[in-house]
């Protein structure tokens, strides 16, 4: 017999922005059960943000130490090393021994919401049913609410189809050895990301960008140092160039109408993510679409009374941390609460070597939208904890209105700059103004001092520049 459960709210998936939305919703004591197919956590948690910036890690510190090895064995600040060795496959099970931590975490604090949680395969029968296929048999929920976070999947090519040696990004986070030559197909913060760490634990990367940039959401003042890093960690990156196939250890490739091949044992297909709108029963729900989104409003809202949708399934940017705050507001609007979806900024980090973040607007976006503005910049060759880190690259730049020097947005590129993105998104959200930030004193000695410096390179006064 079928079970049948009842309840106030229903949340398809269990990615970043369904259980943050399950967390909250139970502890304003609404009555939820959350679904999720996989292991909890979602894209992100399992197969995305955390193992690849395990990965990430790790490369790092194997290239730092057999690039002082490559130095006879000795650094310049005095460390004696001899020539490293990888062991990936144990890589790989330290990064999933994090994932099962994190796994166990979200489980924990979901259970202590006394959320209910299904695991198995949902499909939505109209909008406040579900059929829920589960190892123990078929449970259907009828709820009143309905709160969609069913994520993204990654995007695939026509001529490069997943499976064998073509990989998408879960399955180049789960790599025993490291292929000797790798294809890396996109160009955009994914491909840049893993093409990098797998450069330096010693592949012959190739980047294939189909557009004439590589990492196009970005300032091309931010993307100049990674590009200069990529070259020195000798990544073949070729732009303007179509990947049209794969063959016995060769990607067909072609630049400007000219056919070539790429040597690699691997291809890893990195050319973005789509929303996961396939298997679950929205074609049934006949919502309005976005595009390839669904169409929400202010407080995510689908054009269905009572069903609100959340994260990668709604649209850019598709990011974990939007996704959570959509899920925390989606629960407190189900609660009785006013909110609506106002954010100024929301923060954009890649974890290349070296990282970059921007928060609001750019110079350019500034300026289209009828700003005039002033900057300020500061290198990181001129910060002392910079130096002390071995890494001096890159800078921190402030946009700002000229008339108010209101804060319109905040750049960096240089070594572990992705923690300044919490100051930035901060700066923005509360209206700060050159003044404000320039009046705050910052701890010595930080990289977060050059935030400071920058406010004051564009107040005309900059101290250490």
């Amino acid at each position: 017999m079928t079970e049948i459960i009842s309840t106030n709210t229903l949340i398809l998936g269990g990615g970043p922005g369904g259980y943050v939305a399950g967390i909250r919703a139970g502890q304003l004591g609404i009555d939820t059960v959350l679904v999720e197919a996989g292991p909890l956590g979602g894209c992100c948690l399992n197969v995305g943000c955390i193992p690849s910036k395990a990965l990430i890690h790790v490369a790092d510190e194997f290239h730092r130490i057999g690039g002082m090895a490559a130095a006879n064995g000795e650094h310049s600040v005095g460390i004696k090393v001899s020539a490293p060795k990888i062991e990936l496959s144990k890589t790989v099970d330290w990064k999933d021994g994090i994932v099962r931590r994190l796994n166990s975490g979200v489980g924990g604090l979901l259970k202590r919401s006394k959320v209910r949680v299904l695991n198995g395969w949902a499909t939505m029968t109209d909008g406040k049913t579900a059929v829920v296929k589960t190892e123990e048999g078929e449970v259907t929920v009828k709820a009143k609410t309905v709160i969609l976070a069913n994520g993204s999947v990654s995007a695939g090519l026509p001529g490069l189809p997943f499976g064998g040696d073509i990989l998408s990004s879960t399955e180049a986070l789960s790599l025993d050895t490291v292929p000797e030559r790798m294809a890396v197909v996109g160009g955009g913060y994914i491909g840049m990301e893993l093409g990098m760490a797998f450069a330096k634990l010693g592949a012959k990367v190739t980047i294939v960008e189909a557009t004439g940039a590589v990492l196009p959401s970005y300032d091309k003042d931010l993307v100049k140092p990674v590009l200069q890093r990529a070259k020195s960690l000798g990544i073949d990156i070729r732009l303007n160039t179509l990947a049209k196939g794969f063959e016995k250890g060769k990607l067909r490739v072609e630049t400007d109408g000219k056919a070539e091949t790429v040597e690699a044992e691997k291809v890893l297909v990195t050319v973005g993510r789509k929303p996961n709108t396939e298997g679950w029963g929205l074609e049934e729900l006949g919502l309005d679409r976005d595009g390839p989104f669904v169409r929400i409003d202010a407080q995510c809202r689908t054009s269905m009374t009572g069903v609100y949708a959340i994260g990668d399934l709604t649209g850019n940017p598709m990011l974990a941390h939007r996704a959570m705050a959509q899920g925390e507001m989606v629960a407190e609007i189900i609660a009785g609460e006013r909110r609506e979806w106002d954010k100024r900024a929301i923060p954009e980090v890649c974890f290349t070597d070296p990282e970059v973040v921007q928060v609001g607007l750019s110079e350019a976006m500034a300026k289209e939208q009828g700003h005039e503005v002033v900057t300020g910049l500061f290198p990181f060759q001129a910060n002392g904890r910079a130096m002390t880190m071995e890494d001096e690259s890159g800078f921190v730049r402030a946009i700002a209105r000229k008339d108010d020097h209101l804060i319109l947005g905040l750049q960096a590129v240089g070594a572990a700059v992705s923690e300044l993105s919490a100051q930035f998104g901060t700066l923005i959200e509360m209206g700060a103004r050159l003044e404000d930030l320039a009046g705050t004193v910052h701890a010595h000695p930080t990289k977060s001092e050059g935030v400071q410096e920058a406010a004051l390179k564009a107040l005309g006064h900059a101290l250490h520049v």
